[in-house]
């Protein structure tokens, strides 16, 4: 029996696999961090016998209550990713199961490789809607790449959405993929009216050398790019330094950062409710939003979410809170769970690729109401 991780986004450290029954594991931290969940590892020559696989060092990890009901997915094929049986006991994460083939993967969520992110890049450039920008390396040399969706036009709503500045969180790129690829569907009537009122701006990936490392939430140095916003630099987060850039240059309307979180069991907006900058009319817009996305997706919903002030004085160098201040606009944090969606489960895949790409592709509606709410110019 063999377990490797050198590969795009593999973590894992063997401490122990004599016995199939009792395989120890740990997690690598990020580099020059101490955050640690995300783990993607391939298990092979052990096809019919029955693996217990343990990660010894899953109480000290980012988000230990991540945890709890929390099942590991697994893929012999790296396209369909399914459920196995999970538990978390006396301080580690315990993974029982019994592989049916000689070569399977085991990671904390399907993962969004790099190969698929490039494919994602080249794919949307073949629309005739689409334009691809460089807006420069990251810090192990990567392009940093924007697609525009729409013709440029000053009089046109700038809609921003990024994703993926915490890697490890891989629904981030499959909901973007979903958005991307609707999009781009010509033969969609809502797409082709928002695209005559509405320019895209998207960074599907906003920190490519995280993810290839295999890192839960930092980029190459160590940095939470989610924490950079307030006084990015070139030495330390060239990712948001060049994206609040081009934003700066651009403008944004509303915007939207995709992410997923550890511990609950639901789809959520954060939004800049209890900020002292925001505006009476943008909560309202904000609001609404998040009214209009669950009354188009069963698998989104408003009862549960962050505290309003879970930020404290980190705020401004969060994405969502600085580009709100910013240009006084909507600005949305849109979180999935690791986990299943605990109201709508599905005892296979749980919270999945699939669903976070059909999310993605909901997102059009509430924009659309956002602009019709926003320009009444545009026809019904």
């Amino acid at each position: 029996m063999k377990i490797s991780a050198a590969f795009d986004s593999g973590n894992i450290e063997v401490l122990d696999q004599t016995n199939p029954h009792d395989i120890q594991l740990a997690i690598r931290p990020d580099h020059q961090s101490n955050f640690y969940q995300w783990f993607h590892f391939r298990v092979q020559g052990a096809a019919d016998q029955s693996l217990v696989l343990r990660i010894t060092n899953a109480a000290q990890a980012a988000y230990p209550d991540g945890w709890e009901d929390y099942q590991a997915v697994a893929s012999y094929d790296r396209q369909d990713w399914f459920r196995v049986p999970t538990s978390f006991e006396e301080g580690e994460l315990l993974i029982q199961h019994s592989p049916e083939q000689n070569s399977v993967y085991y990671a904390y969520f399907a993962p969004y490789s790099f190969e698929r992110h490039l494919d994602l890049i080249a794919f949307a450039q073949q629309s005739p809607l689409c334009q691809v920008f460089d807006l420069g390396a990251t810090l192990d040399g990567r392009d940093l790449n924007l697609l525009q969706i729409g013709q440029d036009d000053s009089n046109k709503k700038k809609i921003w959405v990024t994703a993926r500045q915490h890697p490890g969180e891989s629904m981030a790129e499959w909901c973007a993929e979903g958005l991307i690829s609707r999009l781009l569907d010509e033969n969609d009537a809502l797409c082709k009216q928002l695209l005559d009122q509405v320019v895209f701006y998207i960074v599907p990936n906003m920190n490519p050398d995280g993810a290839i490392r295999g890192h839960l939430r930092t980029n190459a140095c160590g940095a939470n790019l989610n924490r950079e916003w307030l006084e990015p630099s070139l030495e330390r987060s060239p990712e948001v330094f060049h994206v609040r850039a081009a934003m700066s240059q651009i403008g944004v309307d509303l915007f939207l950062d995709l992410h997923g979180d550890e511990a609950l069991p639901c789809n959520f907006i954060a939004g800049q409710e209890g900020a002292p900058h925001l505006s009476d009319q943008v909560l309202q817009e904000e609001l609404h939003f998040k009214q209009q996305l669950a009354a188009i997706n069963p698998d989104f919903q408003l009862e549960r979410g962050y505290p309003v002030g879970k930020f404290g004085a980190e705020a401004y160098t969060v994405a969502g809170f600085w580009v709100g201040r910013e240009f006084n606009c909507p600005s949305m944090t849109l979180e999935m769970p690791f986990k299943d969606y605990d109201l709508r489960p599905d005892h296979y895949a749980g919270w999945s690729a699939e669903r976070s790409i059909q999310l993605g592709e909901s997102l059009l509606f509430p924009i659309a109401q956002w602009l019709r709410s926003t320009s009444p110019t545009v026809n019904e």
